[in-house]
């Protein structure tokens, strides 16, 4: 009886191992596409593709066929008011870019950041950060400022950019 409980223990934790192995395995890959199919996929038109991702961002949901690429540091911007800094914004970043250019705008980040910097000081000039600056009807034109600034330096892969977050640090 002795001998025969560990074999007993081992079987019954083998098989509890193996139900729970198959309980929890992930779901089965969808099947592959034919080498014909996937030939006439690689030759579609590009003007159609754009289209159906326009009307995938139309959908309710996330966007289909976008990645996030978040930039890397905040930005840190002075606010000035009589020739002395007032307070410090900072804001973190995220662009929307079309699936498979994260890596090419991850080059790119420096001509964008700096795009993006000029474009945030441009923006405390005009008094945009003083006040309620969090409010929708001042953060609104600078996101989409900021939209405009980010395809005019790197191009319509970029898609949206995001304020991840924001936050006025007032100087004593």
């Amino acid at each position: 009886m002795k001998k025969l409980l560990p074999i007993i223990m081992l079987l019954v934790g083998v098989g509890a191992g193996v139900g729970a192995g198959l309980a929890l395995r992930p779901a089965p890959e969808p099947p592959a596409m034919d080498a014909e199919l996937a030939d006439g996929a690689e030759h579609a038109d590009e003007h159609d593709m754009k289209k159906e991702m326009k009307k995938e961002e139309k959908a309710d949901g996330p966007p289909q066929g976008r990645e996030y690429v978040e930039l890397v540091d905040q930005f840190i911007i002075p606010v000035v008011n009589d020739s002395s800094v007032t307070s410090l914004i900072l804001i973190t970043l995220t662009l929307e870019v079309d699936s498979g250019a994260t890596e090419r705008v991850f080059q790119a980040e420096p001509r964008i950041r700096g795009a993006l910097l000029q474009a945030m000081f441009d923006h405390a000039n005009i008094g945009g950060f003083n006040g309620a600056f969090t409010n929708s009807s001042k953060l609104e034109p600078l996101r989409q400022t900021f939209v405009e600034v980010a395809q005019k330096v790197y191009g319509d892969e970029i898609s949206d950019v995001l304020i991840v977050q924001i936050t006025r640090q007032d100087v004593s």
